[in-house]
């Protein structure tokens, strides 16, 4: 019984110090934003392939455009607790954007209940309008989902989604712009 107290309390501080901010950086991620040259998306509105230019700012400047929590999610790879994002259960028809550079990321379509209080995808609005990246942190390998344009974190994607691809892409609502079909 006392050791296991003392295990809780050993995971507890370990979960604090890997999510403290700094951790973030000590991560095996691939870095996208600061890349040279275009990137190419898919973009709803063009209906279509286009090449857009990677958005490149400064700590302060992305400080200047995002909220505190988007900044914590988008910049210092954070995330929101289960069940408060806005979009969790949001079922709207339209677009999810990156909050960072308006990039479209996923349909509503792609999106369903998954159970575990993040909005989740099971596909992208095209393989190339997400990159990902090696995650080691938390003591344990996954699979970080980032924006390609601008390199904000926007969650990650797990292999125990439904058919047709097998994924789920559970991404941060703050990380996420919701655009309704139409406007």
């Amino acid at each position: 019984m006392r050791m296991h107290g003392l295990s809780a309390i050993v995971a507890a501080v370990l979960v604090v110090m890997c999510t403290a901010p700094g951790c973030a950086d000590r991560r095996d991620a691939t870095v996208v934003a600061g890349k040279a040259g275009p990137v190419k998306v898919y973009s709803v509105q063009r209906k279509g392939y286009v090449m857009s230019e990677r958005v490149v700012k400064s700590e302060e400047e992305w400080k200047k455009q995002l909220t505190a929590e988007q900044f914590n999610i988008l910049r210092k790879k954070g995330t929101e607790q289960a069940g408060t994002g806005k979009y969790a259960h949001t079922h709207d028809h339209g677009v999810y954007r990156c909050a960072g550079c308006g990039l479209d990321l996923f349909r509503s379509e792609d999106k369903y209940e998954s159970g575990t209080g993040w909005p989740s995808f099971f596909a992208p609005i095209a393989p190339e309008n997400v990159a990902t990246a090696v995650d080691n942190s938390l003591f344990s390998r996954r699979t970080e989902v980032l924006c390609p344009r601008c390199g904000g974190h926007l969650g990650h994607v797990f292999d125990d989604g439904p058919k047709p691809t097998g994924l789920r892409y559970c991404m941060n609502s703050a990380a996420l712009d919701f655009v309704v079909a139409g406007k």
